[in-house]
């Protein structure tokens, strides 16, 4: 039998008996009002999607596989158990609009929650226990994404999905019983599961949206491997070829294996979780505000401007800032979400950056992507990464003036966060985008009581709009 409590156990041992053993009860209040509180921006943001011609084609993909028994989120369509939590991670992810684990820069809620909803779906489960299996995989992913310390994006892995895949397959161990060593055993399958590229980042492609509903998938096909008796390696993490070692390389010298377990159940890393104000990569998001602030404070347009710099993190040059070419000049509105250039434009231009900034006619905007070519990076030898995603906009005007702003602690952040009123109001007017006011109020209601349902099946019709 594994070892599932002593600290110098694997940690997938570890991991596995903090999941297997979590008491919801034992649960701070204010640690599942804030879960509460992240489901429903997660819901939100997959209503919005659902407006969108990505989603229709992967959701008609998806549909070849057969009809099934699991809803998808805004579309009242019903799909295999696997394929609908790739769908609904799907769609939560697919705005780029999803919680960040600031640390652990991951979307860990746009694995997490599809599955624990699939799942809680297929088993009559109730709210309470989505809750708390939901709860367990944030603090499992959070900190697996700590470990590396922001080197994944280095190498070209997107932690989402390569991490997800952990938090998720515990989810379903959680939710289907696994004992304490089918969930260890668990964890060395995902392991061999594990993907996410950062190839899309060349051209826009729309593989990243795929990461964390696959993860999904993966981990429910992890779990159901190890529950009828199929052995996966013991040491998943720290191991020769384990995860870090294997996609690390080098870098893996610089991993804190300690942060995978520290403080499970008396530090909560649900509370650290940044909701996005923006629907761009988190890594954008100071340097495009603090270019709006600019823009408000001395009045400037795009006309008034010589030169631009972006101080930002040297570990998120290769996520927003490269290649240079396409940075400048977005080939399509996921490109543009991953562009310093284009946020800090857009800024400029038109006094904020959302959604409306990322339609056609925008993306095309001749004074915006005339002012995207003037706007260098620089890496900040100050920067807080990963921390706080800081950003620093300094403008050189043509009257010879110089004008700057730094956002040190980027808004949402655990430091600085979006209120509840805050992500309700953000979460209505995503929503409106797919419900009538009386629909969206009936969701809100059901996920600010989710606690409190005791069928979770009605919970996911009403989400699918049945």
């Amino acid at each position: 039998m594994f070892d599932t409590t002593s600290p110098t156990a694997p940690i997938s041992h570890q991991l596995a008996g903090f999941v297997g053993g979590l008491d919801g009860n034992a649960i701070p209040a204010e640690v599942r009002s804030r879960a509460r509180y992240l489901i429903l921006d997660a819901v939100g943001i997959a209503l919005a999607s659902t407006q969108y011609d990505f989603s229709h084609r992967t959701l008609n993909a998806l549909r070849e596989f057969g009809e099934g028994a699991s809803p998808v989120i805004g579309y009242g369509a019903h799909l295999g158990l696997r394929d609908a939590v790739t769908m609904n991670g799907f769609l939560i992810h697919g705005l780029d609009y999803d919680d960040t684990h600031t640390q652990g820069v991951i979307h860990a809620t746009a694995s997490c929650f599809p599955t624990a909803l699939g799942i809680g779906d297929d088993l009559a489960a109730s709210g309470h226990d989505l809750v708390t299996a939901y709860i367990a995989g944030m603090e499992v992913a959070t900190r697996l994404g700590s470990v590396a310390r922001g080197g994944f994006h280095q190498i070209g892995f997107h932690p989402t999905g390569l991490i997800g895949i952990f938090a998720t397959t515990l989810i379903a161990g959680r939710m289907r019983n696994l004992t304490g060593d089918q969930l260890a055993s668990a964890q060395g399958i995902a392991l061999s599961l594990a993907s996410g590229s950062m190839e899309f980042l060349q051209d826009g492609a729309w593989t990243k949206r795929l990461h964390p509903g696959m993860a999904g998938a993966q981990g429910i096909t992890a779990a159901a491997l190890a529950r009828n008796g199929f052995v996966g390696p013991r040491a998943a993490y720290e191991g020769r070829f384990g995860l870090y070692a294997s996609h690390l390389g080098p870098l893996a010298a610089d991993c804190d294996l300690s942060l995978a377990t520290r403080a499970l159940g008396e530090v909560w890393e649900v509370a650290n979780v940044a909701v996005k104000p923006l629907p761009a990569c988190h890594f954008t998001h100071a340097s495009a505000d603090a270019a709006v602030i600019l823009r408000d404070r001395h009045g400037l347009t795009p006309d008034m401007i010589d030169s631009v710099r972006a101080l930002i993190p040297a570990e998120v040059v290769k996520t927003v800032c490269e290649p240079v070419a396409t940075k400048k000049r977005p080939q399509n509105a996921y490109d543009a979400q991953f562009s310093i250039p284009f946020a800090v434009a857009s800024g400029i231009r038109h006094g904020r950056f959302g959604l409306r900034e990322l339609e056609p006619d925008a993306l095309n905007d001749a004074e915006t992507l005339a002012l995207a070519q003037k706007v260098e990076y620089e890496v900040d030898p100050n920067s807080p990464f990963p921390k706080y995603y800081s950003g620093e906009v300094i403008v050189r005007l043509t009257d010879g003036r110089e004008v700057s702003h730094r956002e040190e602690i980027n808004r949402g952040s655990s430091d600085r966060p979006l209120s509840a009123g805050e992500i309700v109001a953000k979460y209505r007017e995503n929503a409106a985008m797919a419900l009538s006011d009386r629909a969206l109020s009936r969701v809100e209601d059901a996920v600010l009581s989710l606690d409190d349902i005791d069928d979770t099946r009605d919970f996911a019709a009403l989400l699918a709009g049945n």
